[in-house]
């Protein structure tokens, strides 16, 4: 019996650590993403500035995707950015009205917890890619 009670002392200090666990794992996941999408959109302006910076589509292992003629960086779509990546099991991913595309983790809103991708307006300029998770920007992804 004391065996059992001592045990239940120490779940009762230690389940409080890791009860908020999921949140910043889903945290931890969005911070990878946003890595993966800036990682993959500075890979395909290299390709498409070795393709000679006019194509409107290169091709990235067998999966054709639709660049931006003004940035060089895959375009804010369905067609552009989201196949860059290719995989997104666990994610959502949608375009944004207005402009730009968002990624999200499945079952958590993606108002306060989301990777957005947004093209630059000049030639050459990089696309923002901006982490709203709640270890950055006061997100919430609880």
């Amino acid at each position: 019996i004391t065996v059992i009670v001592i045990l239940g002392i120490l779940s009762a200090f230690a389940l409080p650590r890791f009860a908020g666990l999921e949140s910043q794992a889903r945290s931890a996941s969005l911070d990878g993403l946003g890595g993966s999408v800036r990682s993959g959109a500075a890979l395909a302006h290299a390709v498409w500035l070795a393709n000679g910076t006019s194509p409107t589509t290169i091709t990235m292992e067998g999966v054709t995707i639709d660049m931006d003629a003004t940035t060089g960086y895959p375009d804010d779509s369905d067609t552009g950015i989201r196949r860059v990546l290719q995989s997104l099991d666990g994610y959502t991913a949608g375009a944004v009205t207005g402009g730009g595309y968002q990624f999200g983790v499945t079952g958590v809103a993606t108002t306060s917890c989301n990777v957005a991708y947004q093209l630059g307006t000049n030639a050459g300029e990089p696309p923002t890619v901006t982490v709203t998770n709640d270890r950055n920007n006061g997100g919430d992804c609880s």
